[in-house]
């Protein structure tokens, strides 16, 4: 019998946690930031997501054209809606007037997926950045978007920036009721239920807030439109399906839309819990929730740091595998003898009737991509937008300046150059994924090589994106489309010798460390002895804790007769 339960219990944890697409988002106003810019930052980590980056000029249509949708997790066909007379370009997740948006899947009550709707949260997305000039009018146009055509997806959270404000917006389907008005050839079958329940909330200036699968919004002012906008049934829509009894100011969006759970704090929250234990330290009162042990005790939707967060500050947290906390997994017998902090799926595993987890931190294998958006006011839109954007797993990618102004992408990292199936000698991608996936084989010491590099070409581009600026204004003053000339070259330059030095990287790695052995070097080459023959490797072995391990696993087995004392 408790068999039987434990596997009742793991089978609905891994349902829940297969559906969601496992992404981060970390948000940062203005006056939190060094520079008083607003960013957020996106980690899209579907196991099927190939890294590239999108691009969609602006645009105009003549009058009565219609847009094809297609669900963005698996291409399938949805349905068509009007488009837009005139849209906006769009470089990744951030469009030209420097609206940037990113998004972490939290799934909520399954009863209220919409299987009539033709907007899933992928287009969604990219449809709103065609269209919005802000973050304010990007919620709108997203709200309205859902109402007319319905909500396809499960349930979502959304990061929205503009040069000027922050905002989270939570969103979840309605379900699908159909009911059928009229007789012969004039009845009208339709879902009664088309549309969303969502609530959208400004970050206050000064704080920091973050989303990782899990809802997080919870009481919400209802009279407060600056700061606050929300459905007008998102309340009665609850009681209506009697999820809700209480007062409307007490109402909770999260725990009625998507209650908490063991896996949302574990999985989801722990990820928040992690880039703000860095900058605030009052989060050790967070941690047994975050651990799934006092799921009552939840942590807020945003703080305010102890210190200005700078572009490179968020993009060394989205590397984080919680490091220096009791969860670190590159300290525990399964990170095998090189300290490697992540583990394959499953995520639950059982042994002897008993159920274990993983951890699932925000650096992670299955990275399609990642980016920081980097919105800055006072200067002209297209200038100011900066996509850092990164390929494949964020601790060991590099994050390259992508103005959004750019009015083309490099050829390394454009869509159809390669995909998931197909490899590219071309595609950043592939570049990257040589990289990471043959330091996971000795992490401890080949992750250093790969942060060296890292961290040089990022610091790099931070100084050179300044001088960019200055040169790009002075032109715009002169003629804004030359100034898009200036930064195209610059971002497609930038990339273009990131990817190159990443294959020179690959190589390097191959080199060094072929064979489980480590070449010697010196002055920045390989040794070589008297006579030009390979100087002898370095053969570090295992640490005695990794072979203790070994011991305690064999026994007697491996042991030399007469050795030893």
């Amino acid at each position: 019998m408790k068999r039987l339960i434990i596997a009742f219990i793991a089978a609905g944890m891994l349902l829940v946690h297969t559906e969601m697409k496992s992404c981060t988002n970390f948000l940062v106003t203005p006056g939190a930031s060094v520079n008083g810019t607003s960013m957020i930052t996106y980690a899209a980590d579907a196991h099927v997501l190939y890294g590239e980056l999108y691009f969609r000029p602006a645009a105009t249509y003549p009058e009565g054209t219609m847009l094809s949708i297609y669900e963005w997790d698996t291409n399938k066909f949805l349905g068509q809606i009007r488009q837009a007379r005139r849209t906006y370009s769009v470089v990744g997740n951030m469009n030209e007037h420097q609206v940037a948006i990113g998004e972490t899947t939290y799934g909520g009550r399954s009863e209220l997926r919409d299987t009539t709707g033709i907007i899933d949260y992928g287009s969604l997305i990219y449809i709103t950045l065609q269209r919005a000039k802000t973050a304010r009018e990007a919620i709108n146009i997203m709200a309205e978007l859902v109402e007319e055509y319905g909500y396809y997806s499960s349930g979502e959270s959304f990061s929205i920036a503009d040069p000027n404000e922050v905002w989270i917006m939570e969103l979840i389907g309605k379900g699908t009721e159909m009911v059928t008005e009229g007789r012969g050839k004039k009845a009208r079958t339709y879902n009664k239920n088309k549309g969303a329940v969502w609530v959208a909330l400004r970050i206050p200036d000064g704080y920091i807030s973050g989303h990782a699968n899990q809802a997080r919004i919870q009481q919400f002012p209802l009279d407060d439109p600056d700061n606050c906008l929300y459905a007008k049934d998102v309340i009665d829509f609850a009681r209506e399906m009697g999820y809700y009894e209480g007062a409307d100011e007490d109402f909770s969006f999260s725990d009625t839309y998507a209650p908490i759970t063991f896996g949302g704090a574990r999985f989801c929250d722990m990820r928040v819990w992690s880039f703000f234990k860095d900058v605030n330290g009052e989060m050790d009162q967070y941690f047994s929730y975050v651990k799934g042990e006092d799921l009552s005790n939840r942590m807020p939707l945003y703080i305010k740091p102890n210190r200005k967060i700078s572009n490179h500050d968020l993009m060394n947290f989205m590397r984080d595998h919680l490091e220096g906390t009791e969860l670190d997994m590159s300290q525990d017998a399964g990170a095998g003898p090189f300290e490697l902090p992540y583990r394959w799926r499953p995520l639950y595993w059982e042994v002897d009737g008993e159920v274990y987890c993983n951890e699932r931190t925000t650096a992670t294998q299955q990275t399609g991509f990642s980016f920081v958006a980097e919105s800055r006011k006072d200067m002209p839109d297209i200038i100011g937008g900066i996509l850092w954007f990164g390929v494949d797993d964020a601790a060991s990618t590099v994050y390259v300046p992508m103005y959004c102004g750019m009015t083309e992408v490099p050829f390394s990292y454009a869509e159809g150059n390669g995909d998931l199936l197909t490899y590219s000698e071309s595609s950043a991608f592939w570049a990257f994924n040589f990289v990471a996936n043959f330091a996971y084989l000795r992490y401890n010491v080949m992750i250093e090589d790969v942060k060296k590099k890292q961290q040089a070409l990022e610091k790099g581009f931070i100084q050179k994106v300044e001088k960019v600026d200055e040169k790009a204004i002075a032109l715009y003053k002169e003629d804004p489309e030359k100034a898009r000339a200036y930064i195209t070259n610059f971002s497609v330059s930038a990339a273009d010798h990131t990817v190159a030095v990443w294959k020179e990287l690959g190589q390097y790695l191959l080199v060094k460390y072929i064979d489980g052995n480590i070449k010697k070097e010196e002055n920045g080459r390989f040794k070589r002895n008297a006579y030009g023959y390979p100087a002898g490797p370095d053969q570090p072995g295992y640490s005695e804790e990794w072979m203790k391990e070994v011991v305690k696993d064999t026994g007697d087995k491996l042991k030399v007769p007469g050795e030893g004392h």
